[in-house]
């Protein structure tokens, strides 16, 4: 099993908050995106390697190149696991990779989503990927940064 401390679903991937605060406080020596569309957008990983700390690795793979390869990583590599979407968690799951805990950062309002805690908003799509991953037996927990206490998700909805 690769050594992930932590993986979050974001939808702006890396930023400050995911570069500074999650990969220093978790100790994280690799930053693993997957996500389709930023593994082939290298303007979109240059912009993001800009607020991640010297040391600190960044990859960028597709949902199914990650799902290939992640079991391959070295123990050394300390993972930092961020996704987009919910749908993206669902996919990788689907695929195999099966995490005892996702964390849930910034879903951001859009026309059609409600708001379930001060920073996720989700639609009925959200809602319903959301419980077939925790059918997985996946905790699902709101989290801003690493001392926030969390509220389980699939309660809220």
């Amino acid at each position: 099993m690769p050594n992930i401390l932590a993986a979050r679903i974001d939808n702006r991937l890396i930023h400050g908050q995911v570069g500074m605060t999650w990969a220093n406080s978790l100790q994280a020596n690799l930053i693993l995106v997957a996500n389709d569309e930023v593994s082939t957008n290298t303007v979109q990983q240059s912009l993001m390697d800009m607020v991640v700390p010297e040391g600190i690795q960044t990859r960028y793979f597709s949902i199914e190149k990650t799902a290939a390869i992640i079991h391959k990583a070295s123990p050394s590599q300390k993972i930092l696991l961020v996704c987009q979407t919910p749908q993206d968690v669902l996919r990788l799951t689907e695929l195999g990779l099966k995490l005892d805990e996702w964390i849930v950062g910034n879903m951001h309002f859009s026309e059609g989503k409600t708001q379930i805690s001060p920073t996720v908003f989700v639609d009925e799509d959200d809602k319903e990927v959301f419980k077939k991953i925790s059918n997985y037996g996946v905790k699902l927990t709101i989290k801003g940064v690493p001392t926030d206490k969390g509220q389980e998700l699939i309660n809220l909805l």
